[in-house]
């Protein structure tokens, strides 16, 4: 990974492009946009010659925050456009998405169904019913389960099937699948945040040479590559792999970046070389911490008064702790996280970050 060389602000006339470009796309306000960039400064002190700074994305507001906000602006806005009065969509038990879906849903007044997956072995009773489960029903999604925790194509046959029973009952349902061969609509959120970032950092915030973000469905990751290479920033993106192995992330974002490069009808945006991934903080799976990634949540709760939670934020700052000590990180002196929030999930997660 080489270091950028060009930090300059983006030109006032590619901002304004990519303002028009957007403004396409419907979009429902539903995040509390700019999120703060803060430097870390005590861990800043521990990493030293490393300066840390974090972008505040839990602070986007609806329902406790987190990057999905940001996505859902467009699904919602999307759905609100074709005239739909119903949203459907799928992910784990403890999914950040089925609880801000579920909210968003709540604050534009349309009946909400959230699908729940099986994809975390052995779950205790707090991840079953605690977190993000208990806000899901708090909002007044109606919650249905999958059995199979690792099939795309699967949960997304039956997210369809009971859209047409919606269909067949005189509702007009909208769909967010979960397969990547799916228009990456939510990505949208990240093209528009690349901007934000990259004003705040032409604004006097930190000389910031790495960007490092969580990679699951690969829509923050796709979008953020997407808006910068769009603004002509040339600041690397890290993305932390936080449920496939590098290979199969690497080659899923690629694809979200090509396919976001269609809808925004751009071509050439983002090349293969800079679509970065890293698996250190993966193990053991999906939606479980290893000892290291609970030592590091604490760390930062107890240093930093942040909180991470097992399954995305705290990986990606388990991810950059370890890079950094075993020199991969050595050349980037000021890098920025990207906290894209899960903090609910931390109550369904109990017993692994007091006890474990």
């Amino acid at each position: 990974m080489t270091r950028a060389m060009n930090q300059k602000p983006p030109a006032p006339a590619a901002l304004q492009s990519l303002h028009d470009i957007l403004a396409r796309f419907p979009r429902a306000p539903l995040a509390h946009t700019p999120t703060p960039l803060e430097k870390l400064s005590r861990l800043s002190d521990d990493f030293t010659p490393h300066a840390l700074y974090v972008k505040r994305d839990d602070c986007t507001g609806l329902a406790m925050g987190g990057n999905k906000a940001r996505q859902l602006e467009f699904y919602l806005g999307e759905a609100l456009e074709r005239g739909c009065d119903c949203v459907l969509s799928t992910g784990a038990v403890q999914s950040n998405a089925m609880r801000t879906l579920a909210a968003g849903a709540a604050k534009l007044g349309m009946e909400c169904h959230v699908q729940l997956e099986a994809r975390v072995n052995s779950p205790s009773d707090d991840y079953l019913h605690s977190g993000n489960v208990l806000l899901d029903r708090l909002f007044g999604a109606r919650v249905h389960h999958y059995a199979v925790g690792e099939d795309e194509d699967g949960a997304d046959h039956a997210l369809a099937a009971r859209a047409d029973a919606l269909t067949a009952a005189g509702r007009k349902p909208y769909i967010i699948p979960l397969g990547a061969e799916h228009a990456p609509t939510g990505a949208l959120g990240y093209v528009r945040a690349a901007g934000e970032l990259a004003q705040q950092i032409a604004r006097g915030a930190p000389p910031i040479d790495l960007i490092v973000v969580g990679s699951g469905s690969g829509l923050t990751h796709a979008g953020l590559l997407t808006g910068l290479a769009l603004l002509g920033v040339r600041i690397p993106v890290l993305g932390v792999c936080v449920r496939r192995d590098a290979d199969q992330q690497r080659r899923r974002v690629i694809a979200r970046c090509r396919h976001l490069a269609d809808i925004l009808e751009v071509s050439g945006t983002v090349e293969e070389s800079a679509v970065r991934v890293d698996d250190s903080a993966l193990a053991p799976g999906y939606g479980c911490a290893s000892a290291q990634v609970v030592r590091d949540i604490r760390r930062l709760a107890t240093r930093e008064g942040l909180l991470t939670d097992p399954a995305y934020s705290g990986k990606t700052f388990s991810a950059v702790f370890h890079l950094i000590d075993s020199g991969q990180l050595g050349r980037f002196r000021h890098i920025a996280v990207i906290h894209t929030g899960g903090t609910p999930a931390l109550f369904g997660y109990r017993r692994e970050v007091l006890d474990g």
